[in-house]
């Protein structure tokens, strides 16, 4: 026996009926919901509630991020957005006219993400615009998390569902 006989043996390659795909897709989505456009979400609380120098470090936080997200938009907006497309179409085409399960889980992690990511750089867009300043720059990150939390609800929903479908699928008689 050779070693990737044992290695397919003991790892089931099927992704929806895999633990590590559903704990992969919990982590994700519970990291993605915690850090709102880079920021923890600990600190926009800390800073809520407390105010003076943890309100200080949100803003510089926060400054920081949305300079970054904008000038990665401006620098290389165009060429991600081609490749994001592309590779999304890609896995797209495998995942649901070749019925390849490991492009339908990778799909069905991935395209929530790029809205999400789509998310992000518009709220720094318009936090660019309005400069938001205490409670409006809390809002609007709040707003970004409960969107950003929404989509993850929506997208893990949809997952577990086409997920126990393929599950069930696959088994004779069905």
């Amino acid at each position: 026996m050779n070693w990737t006989t044992i290695l397919f043996e003991v790892i089931d390659m099927r992704s929806f009926s895999n633990l590590w795909y559903w704990i992969a897709l919990a982590v994700v989505w519970s990291t993605v919901s915690h850090w709102v456009m880079g920021v923890p979400f600990d600190m926009i609380q800390r800073a809520r509630k407390r105010g003076g120098q943890a309100e200080i470090d949100l803003h510089d936080m926060v400054r920081i991020n949305v300079n970054r997200l904008l000038y990665i938009g401006q620098i290389a907006g165009l060429v991600l957005l081609g490749l994001v497309t592309g590779v999304l179409t890609s896995l797209a085409i495998l995942a649901f006219w070749y019925r390849v399960e490991f492009a339908q889980a990778v799909f069905l992690l991935a395209f929530p993400l790029t809205v999400v990511g789509a998310l992000s750089l518009s709220t720094a867009l318009v936090i660019s615009r309005d400069n938001p300043q205490g409670d409006a720059l809390y809002a609007r990150l709040i707003k970004h998390r409960v969107i950003t939390q929404f989509i993850g609800m929506l997208s893990i929903f949809v997952t577990a569902m086409f997920g126990m479908y393929q599950n069930l699928a696959v088994f004779p008689g069905f």
